[in-house]
């Protein structure tokens, strides 16, 4: 007797019908044979804003392909455009690209032709596993490049946020080491910020120090402004796991600002002690929290000379919680604490939509330099997000909204997409929500200079 059974194809199960609880004495059925629909028909927003920066193409200009000529049916520019959209969207998963590839939206992204199918899982694989360390320096370079290119004039100061954070690691990915500090494997990427607009976004093992080589990318960032921007005030600023006294000596010698955290000890405790018992008396007369300020001067031992330390002497019902900032900057303590140090938290809301949103952290590649292209394509959809909600969503209410925000209102949208000879139509939804503001966005976005798609 013939045991052997046929395996199904995944797209015969697709096809296959299937129910749900009935509706009013009806049946709830459904299948897989919808035709030519897309669930992310806001992602053509995303695509006007790539034709705008040009960056997928500055990418794709950053790597040598080494495949042979007859062999090739996926540019790299058509990947990029691929992978990168689909991340927007809230697709990490290679795998995604199985059925992805054959989806109207990203089919038009990836500029092809309706019906053209995209590059497979393994395809991209390659890609990532292709990818050698002088063209992720390029594609580094893009980035800061780009933020440039945003300013049509010269900005009124640049504070550069420095702060590093963990990617969790399951495997045995190359570089991953375990961090007493946040108790598991793991990579150290660092980031690098400007107000909401990213600059870098590095990958490290974890078996370093957080401000390692921070210092190198604090130059060679610094270099690259006072080229576009010689008169332009450049500032500094990171927690207290950025406070090394070489980086602090370099910024003291090349007029480069700065605003550190500074870790408490029992020295800086001896010396801020007055205003520390001023704060714990007028608590303990008036049962309401206290705020003082001062600066002193300070010096560590392994210091090459003492400098301005800020102290917040502050007693909360919780008890005395004193904070100390090193930095080089004039003005009152205050004004210095709350109004500029207090804004680099702002930084960590950004670094959360890279990791949870943006899915940077998804380095579950074996190679390291594959794990920071993966990275680097992370941050190239946030510059995309980025821009569409700082230039196109400005005054909307949207105009501060997180990645997540926008990708459930705005680009997560049904659609019915038809082909003719000389038109693609995307027939969205009509019980979508944000219709107004949709449209709003798209007359922003002027695609009738170029008409790639149409609403009818």
């Amino acid at each position: 007797m013939n045991t052997k059974q046929t395996p199904v194809a995944v797209t015969e199960c697709n096809r296959s019908p299937w129910s749900l609880s009935s509706v009013r004495r009806r049946k709830l059925v459904g299948n897989f044979l919808g035709g030519r629909l897309t669930s992310d028909a806001g992602a053509l927003l995303l695509r006007e804003v790539d034709k705008e920066l040009g960056l997928t193409q500055k990418l794709a200009d950053c790597i040598s392909d080494t495949r042979h000529p007859s062999y090739v049916r996926h540019s790299l520019v058509h990947m990029l455009r691929q992978r990168i959209g689909a991340i927007a969207l809230g697709y990490e998963d290679l795998n995604d690209h199985t059925t992805l590839r054959q989806d109207p939206v990203m089919q038009v992204l990836a500029e092809q032709p309706q019906g053209t199918s995209l590059a497979s899982p393994a395809t991209l694989c390659r890609l990532e596993n292709g990818i050698n360390r002088p063209a992720l320096g390029k594609m580094a370079e893009v980035l800061v490049e780009q933020f440039i290119a945003s300013f049509k004039t010269p900005p009124d100061r640049l504070v550069l946020d420095f702060d590093a954070t963990d990617a969790l690691v399951h495997g045995h990915q190359v570089g991953r080491f375990f961090h007493g500090y946040y108790d598991h494997y793991c990579f150290l990427p660092l980031y690098v910020f400007c107000g909401e607009q990213l600059l870098v976004a590095y990958l490290r093992p974890a078996k370093i120090d957080a401000a390692k080589h921070s210092r190198a990318i604090l130059k060679l960032l610094v270099q690259r402004f006072r080229q576009v921007w010689p008169d332009v005030p450049i500032v500094f600023r990171g927690d207290s796991g950025f406070c090394r006294w070489r980086l602090l000596r370099w910024c003291d010698r090349h007029q480069v600002g700065y605003i550190v955290g500074l870790a408490r000890n029992p020295a800086l405790v001896r010396l801020g002690q007055d205003l520390i018992t001023q704060a714990n008396v007028a608590f303990e007369q008036t049962q309401h929290k206290q705020r003082l300020f001062g600066d002193l001067l300070y010096g560590a031992q392994s210091w090459d000379r003492p400098r301005r330390v800020i102290i917040k002497a502050e007693h909360l019902d919780q008890g005395a919680n004193t904070r100390f900032l090193v930095t080089n900057l004039s003005g009152d303590p205050q004004r210095l604490y709350d109004g500029l140090y207090c804004q680099r938290g702002d930084m960590e809301n950004r670094i959360k939509e890279q990791q949870l949103y943006l899915f940077a952290d998804r380095t579950s590649c074996h190679a390291f330099l594959a794990n920071q292209f993966r990275v680097l394509l992370s941050a190239a959809a946030y510059v995309m997000i980025d821009h569409l909600r700082r230039v196109h969503l400005s005054g909307t209410d949207l105009a501060r909204a997180q990645v997540e925000t926008l990708r459930v209102k705005l680009f997560k949208v049904a659609a019915r997409v038809t082909q003719s000879a000389r038109r693609v139509v995307f027939h969205l939804c009509s019980s979508y929500p944000y219709q107004a503001l949709f449209l709003q966005v798209v007359g922003r976005l002027q695609p009738a200079r170029n008409p790639a798609f149409a609403f009818p």
